[in-house]
């Protein structure tokens, strides 16, 4: 005949019932982890689609150009998003070189870091900047990218004093974005267009000196047209 130990029974309950609970909980983060993979997979396929739609007409190497790299240079790209530019500029300034992807925006840099990892390219950093600081070295950067992004500065005079003391004597500002209807007014500026002349106008004002200059850089068939402005530090 069986008799049941009264303490004993409560103590077994409860420890079945802890290890229910955990192996309930264990169920939740596996399946919250497989749906963060999920996603993240999926968003990493949708932007190499998205990326090599943009390569037939954005013209990612006649852009790189302009900036001269050389192994072992430092870049930094500022409104990177989630790496366009910086995977390609990982192979022009080698492993003994560093790519700094810089953006305000924290989930487009961790998509960049874990796209960089998979394609093994360890020179490429992410960076949060602020909307008037990118947080750049000073006086160590070789090259400086802003790539449809200047429209959004809220202070881009300061975004461009930042930009010119990160840069070595000699180096290279490149800046891509869309036109804008009209002339170097501030009020003709909208939301994702700048006119070519105000940021020409605001790069010399800060001590650049002007390159190159391309108006009609990209005439798409929708009519959206992208100007470029190649800039230098001054060498002295």
């Amino acid at each position: 005949m069986n008799h049941k130990d009264p303490v004993l029974a409560p103590a077994l309950q409860r420890e079945y019932r802890i290890r229910i609970a955990l192996f309930l909980a264990g169920v939740l983060v596996f399946a919250y982890l497989a749906g963060v993979v999920y996603t993240g997979t999926n968003t990493i396929a949708r932007l190499d689609v998205v990326e090599a739609d943009r390569d037939r007409w954005q013209k990612p190497s006649d852009v790189i150009e302009e900036l001269k790299l050389k192994d072992g240079d430092v870049v930094a790209d500022i409104g990177s998003g989630a790496g366009y530019f910086d995977l390609k500029l990982s192979g022009n300034v080698g492993r003994s070189g560093k790519v700094l992807a810089v953006d305000i925006r924290r989930l487009p840099l961790a998509f960049l870091w874990i796209r960089a990892v998979l394609r093994g390219q360890r020179n490429v950093h992410v960076q949060v900047g602020d909307p008037d600081d990118p947080h750049l070295p000073v006086g160590t950067v070789d090259a400086v990218l802003v790539a449809n992004t200047y429209h959004e500065f809220t202070n881009p005079e300061s975004m461009v004093d930042h930009i010119f003391k990160s840069l070595r004597r000699g180096g290279r500002l490149v800046v891509l974005d869309r036109s804008s209807v009209g002339g170097e007014a501030e009020e003709e500026r909208n939301h994702h267009e700048i006119a070519p002349d105000h940021v020409d106008k605001q790069l010399r004002q800060r001590g650049f000196a002007i390159l190159d200059r391309q108006d009609q850089f990209i005439e798409r068939p929708t009519g959206e047209r992208w100007w470029m402005i190649t800039a230098q530090k001054a060498r002295q």
